[in-house]
């Protein structure tokens, strides 16, 4: 029996299945930033340097994205159900084996393991999430969806932090082998008998090659480039390379391929190609400033990690509330308006984070994040719910499977050009600064009278000016980047309005 022909769960059995993909995809997302304010923790155990350490991130990350868009290939020829299961069961295991690491190399080695047998997690949980709701609730199914992939990314860092700091940095591993046990259980017992209808689809090799190459290739550039000074690299500049030319080859092939590995025809579809775009553009700008928040708050204000945590946890929070909200409210309005409402608020709180100062209290950074809750909150629902119009529900999979691979590889954008660019600009905004601040300015010379005679002494007064200046040309350029992300908010608007109206909920889904 299709996908398409399967009766949706009731009662009980909804609830508890809904439950169970909603915990795999947390655990997924979660182990994408868990690791990352553990980083110096593991590198000191493990007697490696921190520039080494960052490895355990860009291995995950790396194998992630090369595995998700083959989704859609997998899910048609082993079906959507087994392959979820043994994909969360094999990130069970590697999650172990990351926890008992002996070695940087040993834990690379898993992480990468980890990240590629991950990969078929958050299509499937989303294409199995939709199929087991009713079509009139399709947005509740959405709304669950979303929750855990806004709360998860929040939750890691705090989560890392804490971990780290409490108790051995491979409990931030481990604890994901009895959820990920539960999870397989659950989707075994309550979706064994509803396997989807399977296609021999015989396997696109030189397409799975190209795409390992230039996928692998453009992940490790963004990963390495900005610590590597970019293309003053000649690694860099090579991998570059690498990337376009495998990238032109891997699309000539699978749009004359008969059965690609990837299904690149989804995009002829209008509200696809489009809302690809615009879940990319917003999903992109979000994760790049959750990047850059705890960053200016541990290097400048003095943050600790869980600190630096807490302060996101609002967005979450806020996040939360509003997502059951929005699935109400998308059976009554255009999905476009509520895609529009996400944008705004979006840019919104990034222009309010465009007027914090050097010595903004915690209440202060908070609120526009809680701001940031609204959006976040109806975001995914409304931008999801475009792109998968009018796609039939035997192509989900390979639909979700592939808007999440653009959404990976965005995520690899922004974060790379947003941290490039916050250093850029900190170096531009701090050369500004010293121009006003010299010894032959009138300002510099009070400052350093004024500080003399509090008792510092002449070197200790230039260098706590010093220190003061790459404080304000950190912030400046922070406040240069939230300005940016606030016009890309509003560009995103524009995208919005160029996609077809969605088909309501309780209506059915065409069949292109």
């Amino acid at each position: 029996m299709s996908a398409a022909e399967q009766a949706p769960l009731k009662g009980g059995a909804l609830a508890v299945t809904a439950f169970a993909l909603a915990m795999g995809t947390f655990t997924q997302v979660l182990d994408t930033t868990i690791a990352n304010v553990s980083l110096p923790t593991i590198a000191g155990d493990l007697g490696a340097s921190t520039d080494q350490s960052t490895w355990i991130i860009t291995s995950f990350v790396v194998a992630n994205g090369i595995c998700v868009p083959i989704t859609g290939w997998l899910m048609e020829r082993y079906g959507v159900v087994r392959v979820f299961a043994l994909s969360m069961l094999g990130f069970t295991l590697a999650s172990f084996l990351c926890g008992i690491a002996w070695s940087l190399e040993s834990l690379i080695a898993f992480r990468t393991l980890q990240g590629a047998l991950s990969g078929p997690i958050i299509p499937g949980s989303q294409a199995l999430m939709l199929s087991i709701f009713p079509r009139q609730s399709r947005a509740t199914a959405l709304a669950i969806w979303s929750i855990t992939t806004l709360v998860a990314p929040i939750c890691g860092p705090i989560l890392g932090g804490y971990i780290s700091d409490s108790w051995h940095w491979g409990w931030i591993f481990l604890i994901n082998v009895p959820v990920g046990l539960m999870v397989v259980a659950l989707v075994f017992a309550y979706l064994g008998a509803r396997e989807t209808q399977r296609r021999r689809l015989p396997i696109d090799t030189v397409g799975l090659g190209l795409l390992v190459v230039w996928a692998g290739a453009l992940q490790v550039m963004l990963d390495t480039g900005k610590n590597e000074d970019w293309f003053e690299s000649s690694r860099i500049v090579w991998l570059a390379i690498a990337s376009l030319l495998g990238f032109g080859a891997f699309l000539l092939w699978e749009l004359t391929e008969d059965h690609p590995v990837v299904d690149l025809s989804l995009f002829r579809n209008r509200n696809f190609a489009l809302g690809t775009i615009v879940f990319c553009l917003g999903n992109g700008v979000f994760l790049a400033n959750m990047l850059l928040i705890p960053l200016w708050l541990q290097t400048q204000l003095g943050y600790t990690a869980t600190w630096a945590g807490l302060v996101s946890a609002p967005t979450g929070a806020v996040a939360v509330l509003v997502t059951p909200l929005v699935a109400k409210m998308m059976s009554r309005y255009d999905a476009r308006l509520i895609a529009t409402i996400a944008f705004a608020a979006s840019a919104v709180s990034y222009w309010l984070r465009a007027g914090l100062t050097a010595d903004a209290s915690f209440m202060a950074i908070a609120l526009p994040l809680m701001v940031q809750g609204i959006s976040s909150g109806s975001f995914f629902i409304a931008t999801i719910s475009i792109l998968l119009d009018g796609i039939p529900q035997e192509r989900v999979p390979a639909a979700a499977g592939l808007s999440n691979f653009a959404r990976i590889l965005a995520a690899g954008f922004s974060v790379s050009l947003i941290t490039t660019f916050w250093d850029r600009r900190e170096a531009f905004h701090q050369s500004r600064l010293a121009e006003m601040t010299s010894g032959f300015t009138p300002v510099f010379n009070q400052v350093l009278a004024l500080l003399q005679n509090l008792g510092l002494s002449d070197l200790s007064a230039k260098a706590a000016i010093s220190r003061n200046m790459v404080g304000q040309a950190y912030l400046l350029a922070s406040v240069d980047m939230f300005t940016v992300s606030a016009w890309l908010c509003v560009l995103g608007i524009v995208l919005v309005w160029l996609c077809h109206q969605a088909r309501p909920h309780d209506t059915p889904p065409a069949i292109d």
